[in-house]
């Protein structure tokens, strides 16, 4: 469902590209490229590298937080069987040892795992870089060999020849609007 939501709203970028661009273009023709983002995954040595580091450091982060996961539930597995034969005294250390484990973990997780934590910066070290290499050798692409527009698959816009953008005269008349 998010493909074709994804697909639509590219395709509704691409007409109101086309119907600004052939406003602004004369008899000139229009040279038109896309990409597919896919294929750069699969193709581009660098991110096939990249996710193959994501993958490694994915799998220890998940096994620490499935050991700590084990290590918990063994914890309060044991202290179920206990508990009715404990003393007032040790089941309060058995509950204080399970809440710090479960703090744990949650604490790990989350460091892990929300946003802004350890994956997530990992994933903008390893991605970032090859975003830009990819974004520069899209705009290489279209100024060496013309290129108008330049489309990726599932981003959007890759690459648009500078003297089609028309933002200024939109904030124009933006101003006149707002007189």
């Amino acid at each position: 469902m998010r493909r074709i939501q994804i697909g639509m709203l590219t395709a509704l970028a691409v007409a109101l590209v086309f119907s600004v661009l052939a406003s602004t273009v004369s008899a000139q023709a229009l040279k038109i490229g896309f990409v597919d983002d896919e294929r750069i995954k699969q193709e581009y040595k660098a991110w096939q590298r990249a996710q193959e580091q994501w993958e490694i450091e994915r799998t220890a982060w998940d096994d620490e937080a499935t050991t700590k996961q084990t290590e918990l539930q063994e914890i309060i597995d044991e202290y179920d069987k206990q508990k009715l034969i404990l003393s007032e005294e040790k089941r309060r250390e058995r509950e204080a040892t399970i809440r710090t484990k479960s703090e744990a973990l949650d604490a790990y997780t989350k460091q892990i795992y929300a946003p802004g934590g350890t994956a997530e910066r990992k994933q903008e070290e390893l991605i970032v870089p090859l975003l830009e290499r990819v974004t520069e050798a899209i705009r290489l692409l279209a100024e060496e060999e013309s290129y108008d527009v330049v489309f990726t698959m599932q981003s959007g816009l890759g690459y648009i020849r500078e003297s089609y953008d028309v933002t200024d005269k939109v904030l124009e008349y933006l101003d006149k609007l707002e007189e």
